[in-house]
């Protein structure tokens, strides 16, 4: 009897149960499609479906996709070049013929040269061609990728360096001055940005009409000849110059390439490639600065042979101005110049000016020395000694700076001699107006007697200095220029 009641129960809450659950699943959208009923005239119904919902569930599908292809992880560099699958610290082809690197060079700036440290700074663009199949990668367009030098660390890259190089550095303003190309087929271009300070043996013999031969110098530092073979990429056409390179005291008359080997007693042989340039001296700043101050010292220290014997102060003070002035033109040009221990053009210019000089004041010397002499005997045949030379004498002597020999003065000598015994007042009253007719017979007469007084070693001086020093000239500028 229990049993027959839960079963009419059973029966009775069963459609009620069924059509609640229906009613819940035709309105949840998000998990099922709304359908529309059509209701055909012979009774059938048809579900459609709803076109709008499907449509925005679309779009949702197609904007999850983009979103989560942003969170994809991109293929790096290092794995498109599969850096991780090789060994780089070895060189391509490692075992076999050497790898052959190109080499193009673009100077930038000829930055200085300095002749006191002998050496020189320039500013260029170093290339580098190599072919790595290690890097070798798959594209459809044939396209390079471009790098900077961040990716050299982890690859083989040549180990190129500057013989005689003193300081160099690249670049790195902004960034370091590197780039790295690589071409699917694994060829590689390296660029850098570089400034080097290297030697340049110099010889200043012709110093400052010099021509200078300098070069830089290029090679592997650990790979020989049999790993390694370092070539100008384009042959001549692989150094480029910047049109509007100019130095202050040179000009620059050649560019060229060259190549060697390079022998090292402990590791063997190395190529090495030489961008030699040929520098020529502008010699004018010299004739200002050397040149042309010594010949004006010359020339004025043969203004001593035009002044009086007797003038001994004006003669002296010059010829001792202009031999510490050739000193002085000297001192300049040696300090600005390597202490270098043979003898170059310019010091043959200046020594053998200084030498004019010091000549000039060797003649007066030697003038005055024998104008001294010859007045002394000039008086003993007069009867007179030097000791007895009264104070009028040397005082007229003093007041006009000539010596005087005339039968005039010596009159006067023998006269002032006589009355000296009449007293010292008679003198002295005596004394002014032979000085005053001295002046007006030396003032009518200067060039007579500037002729008259004059040595004739002075006489000869006037002509052979001149002479000798212009004929130096010709013989010093017909040789070095």
């Amino acid at each position: 009897m229990v049993l027959i009641i839960k079963l009419l129960m059973l029966t009775s809450l069963w459609p009620g149960a069924v059509l609640s659950g229906f009613h819940a699943l035709r309105q949840k959208p998000s998990t099922h499609h709304q359908l529309h009923h059509l209701h055909h005239s012979d009774g059938h119904v048809e579900e459609q479906v709803n076109p709008a919902p499907m449509r925005d569930n679309r779009k949702n599908a197609s904007k999850m996709r983009r979103i989560d292809s942003t969170k994809v992880r991109q293929v790096k560099s290092e794995q498109l070049l599969r850096i991780d699958d090789h060994d780089f610290a070895m060189r391509p082809g490692f075992g076999g013929s050497a790898i052959p690197v190109g080499i193009d060079v673009q100077i930038e700036s000829i930055d200085g040269i300095s002749e006191v440290d002998m050496d020189f700074t320039m500013t260029l663009y170093l290339r580098h061609y190599w072919k790595d199949e290690r890097l070798s990668f798959q594209s459809t367009n044939n396209r390079s990728m471009t790098f900077d030098g961040r990716l050299i660390k982890k690859i083989w890259v040549p180990d190129v360096f500057f013989v005689h190089s003193k300081r160099s550095f690249i670049h790195d303003t902004t960034m370091e001055n590197i780039m790295l190309r690589v071409y699917p087929d694994g060829n590689v271009l390296l660029s850098l940005r570089v400034t080097v300070s290297a030697m340049c043996f110099m010889d200043f013999s012709r110093f400052p009409l010099d021509t200078q031969n300098c070069s830089l110098e290029l090679e592997s530092y650990a790979y020989n000849e049999e790993d390694l073979m370092l070539y100008w990429k384009h042959g001549n056409e692989s150094l480029k110059t910047d049109e509007h390179i100019s130095l202050s005291q040179f000009y620059i008359e050649d560019f060229s390439t060259s190549s060697g080997l390079a022998l090292y007693s402990s590791t063997g042989w190395y190529n090495r490639l030489f961008i030699n340039f040929i520098l020529r001296r502008h010699i004018f700043f010299f004739v200002l600065q050397s040149y042309f101050p010594a010949m004006l010292m010359v020339m004025l220290s043969w203004v001593s042979f035009w002044i009086d014997r007797r003038a001994v102060p004006a003669r002296v003070s010059l010829g001792i101005t202009t031999v510490l002035t050739m000193s002085t033109i000297i001192t300049g040009v040696s300090a600005s110049m390597p202490q270098v221990s043979y003898i170059k053009a310019v010091d043959v210019y200046l020594w053998i000016s200084f030498l004019f000089v010091f000549l000039s004041v060797i003649e007066y010397a030697a003038v005055n020395y024998l104008t001294t002499v010859e007045e002394r005997k000039q008086l003993k045949r007069r009867g007179r000694s030097s000791a007895t030379l009264n104070l009028e004498v040397v005082q007229a002597m003093a007041f006009d700076g000539c010596y005087h020999d005339s039968d005039g003065d010596l009159n006067y000598s023998v006269h002032s001699e006589e009355s000296s015994t009449r007293g010292r007042a008679a003198s002295l009253a005596t004394l002014d107006p032979m000085r005053v007719r001295r002046k007006k017979s030396i003032k009518g007469n200067v060039g007579r007697i500037i002729l008259a007084n004059n040595h004739a070693i002075d006489t000869y001086s006037r002509v052979i200095f001149p002479t000798v020093y212009i004929l130096f000239n010709f013989f010093y500028w017909g040789l070095y220029l």
